[in-house]
């Protein structure tokens, strides 16, 4: 337990590389056909203390009558590091690569072809608008039919009509943002870049009280179509929330707009098919859960209507699919346009998905093993074109791997093909643990679920003592902890620790009912459920040490996290919590999402709320604070100032009351990080602490 072996190792795990999106094109030649992989990964490195970007193109040789066998996969070609990319696409024929680049300062929007780079414009210089979006909230850069416009969402200039006058009088003037993660993005503007001129044109027409984004050319390069999100009376944070009003637009470039989804409703990732004919998004309701199962809407672009091609999934059955739970990858079509393929979440694992159009059955293409035989627990889509799938598989012990393989036809399994193995994989055990709650924990509004966790372990242990266990409890809480790779967990393992990842129920991949059943039961049902899995492990597994236990987490799992050590408090030996939620009254009149602050504790949210004594008591009555005087466990805090979230004042409140007490607390202040502690020198800091904390106190 060396800091710097510790650091080590964590440099080891953390800086494995992982896939984060792909491209396929396509040539065919006199006897074969040939694909071309292009990958773009992502790498950690805390030498720099920051993330590279770098790329790598394979070639696949493809038999020419039956092109859905890969016949050869020739070496790949070196890894070519990328700099300064925010945002780039490629166009449809020729194969053109336009890409928008940071570089000192200054944005610039580059055209490269085959013969290198054929055009640039510095945008920061030319001044028509502020920045531009690279998120996956607006982000967005499409090329149209003729290859000659290209679509982009960037910040609208400040005071761009105003005299002087005016100028002076509002510079001061207060301008609401999309909150964490998405500081100083306030007004995007829908921009067309006329690649023969060189003149940038803001799409007029947009309503007044929607923020566009995720635009994309209709049919004919004549119009566009994009999410538009309602921002009055203000906005709401927008990161890692399925649940904002919004709607389809369809706009034309005389400045006509019209809706063309339903009203009332969360939109997102319109993704139009091959043909033109249609597009496909996902929809989901209003408030209520921040994340939510999703349905998959069809837009038939002729007739203007919509159809549902997936609902809502409230209870799965065992095995089965589990519904959509989050964003499609940009390109997820079959080249028949009858086919749509996609990830999403099933119970503790990440699997591989496609529906039929026609009949709107869905099949698994991920490995056709059983589950508890299943290589890799999570199968993520980076792209489908031309009928080969580009995915990036894992699991606990085995780092992200490239696979590909051709959409299979009817009643046939998938040819997966490894183009990258991990550099290592390491020597842990993982098993997946499916918990039942017992009479007295059932939801009497949500009879009969269950929910489950992943134990990750190392597999020698050392002195035939028995292995200390490290509860892991993830945010949200609507998200989910499929059996992937994750480096906290390996670092922990390698170090000599089992972890426990606990899916609560309210995690995705159980369905609606599962999330639903949360509402209104923060602070008991959840904590109950990851003491239950505590209990579980160590009674399915003895090599867990019952007297060593410690539990870490984020955000709602920090919350669960000082949850447990102050109603558990005999049990749990050591805490490590980032970024908690502890008193969530204090937090109403602070976070992003004040909605949720309602809507959590089982209260109806409208913007004109005005907090009433009943609401705050509730509020209070199912935070951790209320059990701060019981805590006995050391507790290590890790708080990012930027915090807009979960504002890192929560973390102080526990701070003082367990201080107060003589109670053993630790405090880590990141002034720069914002709720999700995501600089690379801040989670290698948090690791590191953690670690020792951990050593120290079990």
């Amino acid at each position: 337990m060396e800091p710097s072996l510790v650091t080590g190792l964590y440099g080891e795990v953390s800086g494995l590389p992982a896939p984060v999106s792909a491209h396929v094109s396509e040539e065919q030649l006199p006897e074969v056909r040939t694909f071309t992989v292009t990958a773009e990964w992502s790498q950690s490195d805390l030498v720099r203390g920051s993330r590279l970007r770098y790329s790598q193109q394979w070639t696949l040789i493809a038999d020419s009558n039956h092109h859905k066998s890969i016949r050869t996969v020739l070496p790949p070609g070196p890894c070519a590091p990328v700099a300064g990319e925010l945002v780039s696409a490629i166009s449809p024929i020729r194969g053109q690569r336009a890409v928008v680049r940071e570089t000192s300062g200054h944005q610039l929007l580059e055209i490269w072809n085959h013969h290198g780079l054929r055009k640039c414009l510095n945008l920061t210089a030319l001044k028509k608008h502020g920045r531009v979006y690279e998120d996956v909230q607006f982000g967005c850069l499409s090329w149209s039919e003729c290859e000659k416009k290209l679509l982009y969402v960037a910040e609208k200039n400040k005071n761009t009509h105003d005299g002087e006058s005016a100028c002076r009088k509002d510079r001061s003037v207060y301008c609401e943002d999309w909150g964490e993660a998405l500081n100083n993005k306030s007004v995007p503007v829908i921009f067309v870049l006329n690649l023969q001129n060189g003149s940038i044109s803001e799409l007029q027409g947009v309503p007044p009280d929607v923020s566009p984004g995720q635009a994309l050319w209709a049919p004919g390069s004549q119009s566009v179509v994009f999410v538009g999100w309602y921002h009055e009376p203000f906005r709401l944070g927008l990161r890692f929330c399925s649940n904002r009003r919004s709607a389809i637009f369809k706009l034309d470039l005389d400045g006509n707009c019209e809706c063309v989804s339903g009203s009332d409703l969360s939109v997102s990732c319109p993704r139009l098919s091959p043909d033109g004919s249609t597009i496909v998004y996902l929809q989901g309701r209003v408030f209520g859960p921040h994340n939510q199962c999703l349905s998959l809407q069809q837009l038939d672009l002729r007739s203007r209507k919509s159809s549902t091609l997936l609902e809502v999934v409230n209870r799965p059955l065992t095995g089965e699919f589990a519904g959509v739970y989050e964003a499609l990858p940009p390109c997820c079509w079959s080249a028949d346009s009858q086919r749509v393929v996609f990830s999403s979440a099933r119970r503790n694992w990440k699997d591989l998905y496609m529906v039929d159009r026609q009949s709107n059955k869905v099949t698994s293409l991920s490995d056709s093993l059983p589950d508890l035989s299943k290589v890799f627990g999570s199968w993520k889509l980076l792209t489908v074109q031309k009928d080969l799938m580009v995915v990036c598989c894992s699991s606990p012990n085995t780092p992200p791997t490239l696979r590909v393989g051709f959409l299979p036809s009817a009643g046939e399994a998938v040819t997966w093909q490894t183009l990258q193995q991990p550099v290592m994989t390491f020597d842990l055990h993982w098993t997946v643990l499916d918990v039942t709650p017992p009479p007295e924990e059932d939801n009497t509004h949500y009879s009969g679920l269950d929910f489950g966790a992943v134990l990750v372990k190392p597999t020698r242990r050392l002195h035939e003592t028995k292995i200390p266990l490290v509860v892991f409890i993830h945010g949200g809480p609507h998200s989910q902890f499929p059996a992937e790779w994750n480096s906290t967990t390996a670092g922990l393992a390698q170090l000599g620790f089992a972890v426990l990842m606990v899916n609560y129920r309210g995690s995705t991949g159980f369905g609606q009912d599962s999330i639903l059943s949360l509402i209104g039961n923060i602070g008991t049902q959840d904590v109950k459920d990851v003491q239950r899995a505590v209990l579980t492990a160590l009674q399915s597994d003895i090599t867990l040490d019952p007297k060593r236990l410690a539990v870490i987490g984020g955000s709602h799992g920090g919350f669960l996290s000082c949850h447990l050590v102050g109603q558990y408090p005999e049990f749990y030996r050591a805490c490590a919590a980032r970024n908690p939620v502890i008193n969530a009254a204090t937090l109403l009149g602070t976070s992003d999402i004040v909605d949720w602050r309602y809507s959590s504790v089982g209260l109806q949210y409208s913007y004109d709320q005005i907090p009433t004594a009943e609401a705050l008591a509730a509020m209070l009555e199912k935070s951790p604070i209320t059990h701060a005087a019981q805590i006995k466990a050391p507790v290590l805090l890790m708080l990012g100032g930027k915090d807009r979230r979960v504002s890192p004042h929560q973390g102080l409140e526990l701070y003082k009351a367990l201080k107060s007490r003589a109670s053993p607390v630790r405090l880590l202040w990141f002034p720069e990080d914002g709720h999700s502690l995501s600089r690379v020198d801040t989670q290698a800091d948090c690791f590191l602490n953690t670690v020792l904390w951990l050593h120290q106190h079990l």
